[in-house]
């Protein structure tokens, strides 16, 4: 009996410890690197390599390699129809427009369909998007028929005069491709397709879904496998923190930040236990399993894989406070590495460097493997064994095991047998408890960041070190370490915005108010008109300070993909340097289902705003609101002009896909002048297809609304603790050529705002004037409207007041009602569509009408027919956000289906033209200042 296995060396918790690798490798060397590490697979096979491991036709064979591997991946690109996207790469713009399959739940039905699908159910965060089944359309006078007669039958007859050779099942049988595509070999040869932010958006939507995400993407025919460190860089997860002292919080964070212990899966040779499933079910509590992982099992589990041998996968689990669900008391990340580990030595030579614990599910071990573990000798990782061994091998395993126990540094409870009459539940129990036992002692910690550090020394491409990422990334720290508070930060470096814009803001409404009265005083007006003006000239006689300039000058860089690099560092590297936010009980993990804030509760509303990249958007618009105001003045001359670019630049940021400020959270106020010259620029760069339809969202605090627009559109409006939209935001979705003559319009302009408060106008005040002036804005530029209710399903008096407002000016927009069910996710709900009266007592309306607007009773019926008519109003019920309890829930099939049909009933609603008429953008500009 050999001695227990030694315990690794202590490492002071928090900290990495990922050893003595290798000199790091240089990128030109790293093909160099790959190769050596398939040699040295090939010199330990020995005498044995006459034998054929692995998974037979998905590996390569030594001499023709790599004309295999190439075959294959160029194969499975043409396959897919992405042959042609090697050089020119998808990118977000390709992926979000709207087409006429936006408006049809349809099967794909060739190969070539399979990644639109994917990227179509992964945007509506559908949990099947994963599935490749495919189902040919065959013409219907060609298709075999049945009589439901016969159907019903148990015996069929046929006429003996018919051709007896002909197949029976043909009858009952659905045309099927010839070539079914592996889930695995689709999602490879996207990634591998698809430019860095596309990457990025699919990474972050999996996730959402509850996926594992890919973290070694292979690439055999160029020898250049890719660790996705920037792919997941935009990843954000929220997660239960209890220190070993002191009171837990909820804690929000990127993924490739917190260090937590690894743990790795991989098959040596041929293993008859699925690792996936073993995975899947370990990191599942209760009963139900969720498939993080495909395996087998699952639809065209088992189609062979193309491409996909060697993929390293990457799953967490993360605790939410509440001891009958956690697993396990801190974060735990789960590797799960394609294929046999002998045909990718370099990713098991990585994970290895990075586990605190290795398992190797394999049915048998005989001299060549024992050879391949010899060479991990002295390695500070803990391995075990998942052994499900043939008949006769008996005594071969234990003389190879026990000469393996010393140098692993093993005893022989790292021995696991599982075969086919093991109680699968009681295993899964320890190998959890083994997980437990390694991750509660000193072991290695290591986050996703540390991971890369191993792969750049071991010579694997990083695709985070290409040097417009990293020329970006420089920029950004240079902003950012200069920001200690970012109170103080906002009034030292942004100092147009704040008390300055507050008082611009509040002379321009009174001087709207007396522009708009019947016989306004002269002398009024013209103070009014002068004290704006020294308010913008006070501003103007500013010049942008040092981190607004390296701002600007990031933004204006003349390469594409830097500048949007800088820009998603910056959304980064501002969260990090953000003030950490109050800690919670752990009750209060269910509110990342969406928090409900109460109709009169006003602290979310009010708290103190975190810094973000719309600050910056802001001063810019400062800038160019006060030079263009002194300019209308006459008080300067255009010539001397210095900001009359920004707009031009706020445009290419709109275009690609940030949301852009359309009224300023903190004030409530619109930069009319800023969002004028905007959408010039857009109407100058999109002259030939600006017609425009705007779609808008408003409703009561924390009700799901931006996260609804997100999964509809495939959007990127902030969602989370803290960080929801505070006034209202846009952004533009672009609808391709050959639909747009059929929908009506070239683009959708989707705006996001802020809730809107429950209470009254007598218990709200000041805010609630502002809240109906921004009601009246977003419901005057909308051609529809999705009002987002609280569980009271009562209307924010803001929106009715609004109503009664544009009601007297003509313009009805088409309403769509949501109410999401926030708390009770088990529970099926009626049917998304399912028409019920709104207000269970008319006359709430109309008492809503008379507090927010004391005019006759003919606009209170207005109201009443506009909110309350059952055959006339649009009520959708959408079930939860999630299946479960976060964050180990995945989001609930129901809602993305349900958010389907919304998405589907807006269209085509434009389409026929039940909203208003669709604007252009001239049209949309003389909006803007009239309201």
């Amino acid at each position: 009996m050999a001695s227990p296995g030694v315990e690794v060396e202590l490492l002071v918790r928090g900290q990495s410890d990922l050893g003595e690798v290798a000199p790091e490798i240089k990128a030109s060397e790293r093909q160099a690197a790959v190769a050596i590490a398939d040699l040295e697979w090939r010199e330990m096979e020995g005498d044995d390599c006459e034998l054929q491991y692995g998974d037979g036709p998905n590996e390569a064979q030594d001499n023709d390699f790599p004309t295999v591997e190439r075959s294959r991946l160029q194969e499975m690109l043409l396959l897919l129809g992405l042959e042609a996207h090697q050089v020119q790469k998808l990118g977000l713009r390709d992926a979000l427009h709207i087409s006429s399959d936006s408006m049809r739940n349809w099967a794909p039905q060739a190969p070539k369909d399979l990644p639109w699908n994917f990227l179509r159910k992964l945007q509506a965060l559908n949990a099947e998007a994963r599935n490749t089944t495919m189902v040919l359309d065959v013409p219907p006078d060609t298709r075999p028929m049945e009589k439901e007669s016969q159907m019903e039958e148990e015996v069929i007859y046929w006429d003996a005069a018919d051709d007896i050779s002909a197949d029976i099942y043909s009858f009952s049988e659905l045309p099927t491709p010839d070539t079914p595509v592996n889930p695995l070999d689709l999602l490879c040869a996207l990634l591998l397709s698809s430019d860095s932010f596309l990457q990025q958006e699919i990474m972050l939507r999996m996730s959402l879904c509850q996926f594992a995400l890919p973290l070694i993407l292979p690439d055999s025919e160029n020898h250049a496998h890719t660790f996705l460190l920037w792919a997941m860089r935009g990843v954000v997860r929220t997660w239960w923190s209890q220190p070993p002292r002191g009171m837990g919080s909820l804690r929000e964070d990127s993924m490739v930040l917190p260090r937590a212990p690894a743990f790795a899966f991989v098959r040596m040779e041929v293993s008859s236990n699925s690792k996936s499933q073993l995975l899947n079910a370990v990191l599942s509590p209760g009963h139900r399993q969720q498939d993080c992982f495909w395996h087998r099992d699952m639809s065209l589990g088992t189609s062979p894989r193309e491409i996909a041998d060697g993929l390293v996968e990457i799953s967490w689990f993360l605790p939410s406070g509440r001891e009958d669900l956690d697993l396990f008391p801190e974060p735990v990340a789960f590797l799960n590495l394609r294929g046999d580990i002998g045909s990718h030595w370099l990713q098991f030579k990585l994970l290895t460097e990075v586990s605190s614990a290795v398992f190797i599910l394999t049915d048998n071990i005989s001299k060549k493997e024992y050879k391949l573990l010899s060479s991990m000798k002295g390695s500070a990782t803990k391995y075990y064994f998942i052994l499900s061994p043939y008949r006769g091998k008996r005594n071969s395993n234990l003389r190879f095991l026990n000469r393996l126990i010393p140098v692993l540094k093993m005893d022989h409870s790292h021995v696991l047998v599982k075969v086919s009459s093991t109680d699968g539940v009681r295993f899964v129990r320890r190998v959890r408890s083994i997980v437990g036992h390694v991750a509660r002692s000193p072991c290695r910690r290591v986050s996703v960041e540390d991971m890369a550090h191993a792969a750049r020394k071991l010579g694997l491409k990083v695709d985070e070190d290409c040097e417009e990422c990293q020329r970006a990334k420089d920029r950004m720290e240079r902003i950012t370490r200069n920001i200690k508070d970012s109170d103080a930060y906002r009034q030292d470096e942004l100092r147009l915005q704040g008390e300055p814009w507050r008082k611009a803001a509040r002379v321009e409404k009174e001087l709207c108010q007396v522009q708009w009265a019947v016989d306004p005083p002269d002398k009024h007006r013209a103070e009014l008109s002068h004290r704006l003006l020294e308010l913008r000239a006070q501003q103007s006689s500013q010049a942008p300070a040092g981190g607004m300039q390296e701002f600007i000058a990031g933004i204006s860089c003349p390469s594409l993909g830097e500048r949007q690099y800088f820009l998603r560092w910056m959304e980064w590297g501002l969260a990090w340097v953000a003030q950490p936010r109050p800690r919670q009980s752990p009750e209060a993990v269910l509110t990342l289902r969406l928090k409900q804030v109460g109709a009169g509760d006003l602290s979310e509303r009010l708290r103190p705003e975190p810094l973000g990249v719309e600050h910056f958007l802001r001063e810019m618009g400062q800038f160019y609101e006060a030079e263009s105001c002194l300019v209308e003045a006459g008080k300067l001359p255009a010539g001397q002009r210095r900001f009359a670019h920004f707009p031009g630049l706020a445009f290419e940021l709109l275009v690609q896909g940030l949301p852009l400020e359309l009224i300023d959270g903190n004030t409530l106020s619109t930069p009319v002048r800023w969002v004028t010259g905007l959408l010039k620029e857009l109407h100058a760069h999109l002259e030939r297809r600006s017609r425009l339809v705007v779609v808008s969202a408003l409703g009561v605090p924390a009700t799901g609304k931006s996260t609804l627009l997100n999964t509809m559109f495939g959007l990127r409006f902030a969602t989370g603790r803290g960080r929801g939209p505070r006034g209202a935001f846009m952004q533009l979705v672009t609808v391709a050529e050959t639909f747009s003559q059929d929908l009506g319009c070239d683009h959708i302009l989707v705006i996001d705002s802020g809730g809107l408060i429950g209470g009254t106008p007598a218990t709200a005040g000041e805010r609630f004037e502002l809240e109906v002036s921004l009601a009246t804005l977003i419901m005057g530029l909308s051609n529809v409207i999705v009002v987002s209710l609280a569980e009271t399903r009562d209307i924010p008096p803001a929106v009715v007041h609004a109503f009664l407002r544009l009601e007297k000016m003509g313009h009805v927009p088409n309403y769509q009602f949501v109410y999401q069910n926030l708390h009770d996710m088990s529970v099926p709900g009626p049917k998304p569509r399912e028409r019920r009266p709104l207000l269970e007592h008319p006359v709430d309306v109309s008492r809503a009408a008379a507090q927010v607007d004391k005019q006759g009773e003919g606009l209170r019926t207005l109201a009443y027919l506009a909110f309350c008519d059952p055959e006339k109003q649009h009520v959708w019920h959408i079930p939860g956000l999630w299946s479960g309890v976060p964050p180990m829930a995945a989001v609930s099939l129901g809602y993305s289906e349900a958010i389907f049909e919304l998405k589907r009933c807006l269209l085509e609603n434009i389409r026929n033209g039940l909203s208003n008429p669709n604007k252009n953008i001239q049209q949309l500009i003389e909006l803007v200042s009239q309201l």
